[in-house]
């Protein structure tokens, strides 16, 4: 799914009706005539950007470090933040640490950055600038660019909260509200997985949270379809936790059950030293497997020897009869949850910005070890 969304910085459309080649001339009172022309204006812009040797500036974007080049007066001249990180001196402290990251980075390189200059040192006429910018990932950070050069950007669910904090981030308030207007309407089945794995990179962002709290209201509304979606197995392991701890998802056992079956072989799949009962079993505190028809449980679940036996014989004694089996024995370590369920917590490192915060329901413990390895409980 793509939305188009075409606007200059005053909120004004940019496709403007033309007299000849797409001009028009507007008279007014004073019996003058003002002529427009912004036919191919955005593409022009577009192709300025997309050429370093007419560029000032360019960014080494995220991990990758991937280049993404720009003109600073027209950064400067769209947004006040680039404004003031282009062309004001930035605090001793601020130089230091941003001139100690670009040291970093050329050494781990063994390719020369060429035309590159330090981005901390003030720059001068004529001067090609490179600055690093962690706090957003490439395709969101392009995407940023293109709409200060052009007025316009395509939004698509899979970078939309990424483009949307960026905008926030350097005050481009049309674009953040075009953004935060699209994701409420863009929410739906196919696109609700790929709207809760890009969060989990913004959640530090305060325009995310609100929008984090509606998508898992739809996964709530729509759990058993989105349990069942492919794109389910590309969650982080903490957020299906969290969608599987939610009280309001309306969800049947079985249908857990196959999620996190299916996101578990995904995990193996992708990382040979897991094992697929011990992955599994770390989500089996979040089903009530009591609650699974005793004929599904034995045909489809039981064969499977990825529960422990224990617990399928207390859900069918507690079918059977409800008060021969302690309620506590039928999910083991499962934590009630009432209005804790419901709540998202940030866990962040000490880096102020927020790059290894995510998001995790405020009970649930990690499963998966800095390695990679699922972790369980002792008891």
């Amino acid at each position: 799914m793509e939305y188009g969304v075409i606007m200059d910085e005053a909120g004004t459309s940019a496709s403007t009706a033309g007299a000849g080649a797409g001009g028009e001339v507007i008279e007014d009172e004073s019996d003058l005539s003002k002529f427009e022309n912004k036919s191919g204006l955005a593409e022009d812009m577009k192709f300025l950007a997309s050429m370093p040797e007419l560029c000032d500036i360019t960014f080494l974007v995220g991990d990758s470090r991937e280049p993404v080049c720009a003109v600073k007066a027209v950064l400067a001249a769209r947004s006040r933040v680039f404004y003031k990180i282009l062309y004001q001196a930035p605090s001793p402290q601020r130089k230091k640490d941003s001139t100690e990251k670009l040291r970093l980075f050329l050494k781990r390189r063994s390719e020369p950055l060429l035309n590159s200059q330090s981005s901390t040192s003030q720059p001068q006429p004529h001067q090609h600038q490179t600055q690093i910018i962690e706090e957003f990932e490439p395709d969101v950070f392009r995407q940023l660019i293109e709409y200060i050069h052009t007025g316009c950007v395509t939004l698509q669910p899979r970078t939309l909260l990424g483009v949307m904090n960026a905008a926030d981030y350097y005050g481009l308030d049309e674009l953040r509200r075009a953004c935060f207007g699209f994701v409420q309407c863009c929410i739906n089945v196919d696109t609700v997985c790929a709207l809760l794995a890009s969060a989990e990179r913004y959640i530090q962002y305060k325009c995310t949270k609100s929008l984090v709290q509606k998508v898992l209201e739809f996964v709530d509304e729509h759990g058993n379809d989105v349990l069942n979606l492919g794109s389910f197995t590309l969650l982080p392991q903490h957020v299906v936790r969290l969608i599987l701890a939610r009280e309001e998802l309306r969800a049947d056992e079985f249908t857990k059950f196959q999620a996190v079956l299916m996101w578990s072989k995904k995990y193996c799949d992708n990382n040979s030293n897991s094992n697929l009962k011990d992955t599994v079993g770390s989500f089996l505190e979040f089903i009530q497997f009591h609650k699974v028809p005793a004929n599904v449980l034995m045909r489809e679940i039981y064969p499977l020897t990825l529960v422990p036996y224990d617990i399928i014989m207390n859900a069918l004694a507690y079918q059977a009869d409800p008060r021969s089996v302690d309620p506590g024995k039928l999910s083991p370590n499962r934590v009630r949850r009432s209005a804790q369920g419901r709540s998202m917590s940030v866990q962040s490192s000490t880096d102020p910005l927020g790059s290894n915060t995510t998001l995790s329901s405020s009970e649930s413990s990690e499963m998966v070890s800095s390695e990679g390895h699922p972790k369980h409980n002792s008891n």
